[in-house]
């Protein structure tokens, strides 16, 4: 009874943190797919949204509030999971050259942003509750010149 009463926390918080950490690659794969769906309506033209004209032609985003792109695509593929887009921080949404310094170089869109996901398991200490999951993809823009000139 004794062994029983010093094993059990800790094979509770193991199998919680299993849980936990399970729940958090859940969370980082929905965000993963959020940011890949929102560049895919970025770097297509569409005469259904904007004329045969790409969505937020602005260089640089990175408040998601002034981002058609986070607004049609990326908050309800978040909200779709249960995820919060207000929670989402440091947004990044840039048009520029993909693969700088590296291979063929062409004209793309990048979204990166982060989230933070909060872990329950039981004896942890506050330092360790909460996890910043961040993620980053980018896409080719279709139809675009490959390399020198501007990327528009």
């Amino acid at each position: 009874m004794f062994e029983f009463a010093l094993v059990l926390p800790v094979l509770l918080a193991l199998v919680l943190g299993i849980f936990q950490f399970s729940r958090a690659y859940n969370v980082y794969q929905t965000m993963t797919r959020a940011a890949r769906e929102g560049a895919r309506l970025a770097v297509l033209p569409s005469a259904v949204y904007s004329g045969n004209q790409f969505l937020d032609s602005s260089p640089l985003i990175t408040d998601p509030n002034s981002s058609t792109v986070f607004a049609r695509a990326i908050a309800p593929s978040l909200r779709a999971s249960n995820l919060d887009p207000k929670q989402v921080t440091n947004y990044r949404q840039q048009i520029g050259w993909l693969n700088p310094g590296g291979g063929e170089q062409q004209c793309g869109v990048a979204i990166s942003f982060d989230y933070p996901f909060t872990l329950n398991i039981p004896f942890t200490g506050e330092r360790f509750r909460t996890l910043t999951l961040h993620t980053r993809v980018q896409m080719w823009r279709e139809n675009q010149p490959v390399a020198g000139g501007t990327c528009p």
